[in-house]
């Protein structure tokens, strides 16, 4: 059997958030050792580059949306990247950036699963939902918006970037993770019935029994779409990402998550985002996050 080859997409930008810096975080993900460390799994690693697009201007926001016409710029060089990995048979790995660079990768995920007949399933690790609308959004970072574009809710210049609207259906999606969303979200998230399984959950039945509820009716024909935001982790552990919130998943659970996704041998894309390295101590942030990644592609502590 041939390797699986996997390709690094860096997009060094942080214009869909509230803290400069994430657009350090595709060379910290390499100064960790990610494409290294993801050989010893014995994958072969193409290193891409970093995608090119506009510098971040620090506007405020203009009719609730914060640097729409860049964050449309560089989420179209996204899907034009992931687009073109899928097809040759990679699996592309996004190095972010902030979130809103989902709505690119997924875009072109669910493109490339509408042209070869496979069911699309997204599981978002996450402190936040995401969800925020132009109307609802307290800040107009569009980081805080990915899901709900990738919905069809948000401006047309991000909701068609796959040329169907909605690009994904809300129920391919499984949040874990969750443990802060913004009062308007909560209402939005609601009404589309969005499948969430929030840290309360994950107390009260453990990450096992959670990781079975999200992963359930992955098949043969599924193509699992990983979208790991480092704030999912608790701040204790992962100190480098500009919106932290206290009561993540620990190590453990974190592993435990990365190890059964792995476990179903499906795993096709993945975005690693928000590791911002301005905030984070000696690159510990970006370090873990490999070691995730690591266990997300099947690193674990025996031979199973």
């Amino acid at each position: 059997m041939d390797k699986q080859t996997v390709s690094l997409i860096g997009v060094p930008t942080d214009i869909g958030a509230g803290h400069r810096g994430a657009s350090m975080g595709p060379e910290a993900l390499r100064v960790a050792g990610l494409a290294a460390k993801l050989e010893r799994r014995g994958l072969r690693v193409i290193d891409r580059g970093n995608l090119q697009g506009p510098l971040n201007p620090w506007l405020p926001p203009e009719q609730g949306y914060r640097h729409l016409d860049e964050v449309v710029a560089w989420n179209t060089a996204v899907y034009a990247a992931v687009h073109q990995e899928l097809q040759a048979g990679r699996l592309p790995i996004m190095l972010g950036g902030d979130h809103c660079l989902a709505i690119g990768s997924i875009s072109a995920v669910a493109s490339h699963c509408r042209d070869t007949g496979r069911r699309l399933r997204v599981l978002w690790l996450d402190a936040h939902t995401d969800f925020n609308t132009a109307q609802i959004t307290p800040s107009g970072n569009i980081h805080g918006m990915p899901v709900a574009c990738l919905c069809g809710n948000g401006p047309a210049a991000l909701t068609g970037l796959a040329g169907e609207v909605p690009a994904v259906a809300p129920e391919a999606f499984r949040y874990v993770g969750i443990r802060s969303v913004d009062e308007g979200e909560k209402r939005l998230v609601r009404e589309v019935n969005m499948q969430v399984h929030d840290m309360r959950h994950i107390d009260e039945i453990g990450m096992k029994r959670v990781m079975e509820e999200a992963l359930a009716g992955i098949d043969g024909n599924t193509h699992l779409h990983v979208s790991f935001d480092v704030d999912f982790l608790d701040p204790s552990i992962a100190p480098g990402v500009g919106t932290t919130v206290r009561g993540g998943p620990d190590y453990r659970e974190a592993q435990l998550c990365m190890e059964m996704i792995a476990d179903t041998g499906h795993l096709a894309s993945l975005d690693i985002v928000e590791l911002n390295p301005a905030f984070d101590k000696r690159n510990q942030t970006a370090k873990l996050a490999v070691d995730l990644v690591e266990s997300l592609f099947g690193k674990s502590t025996l031979i199973r």
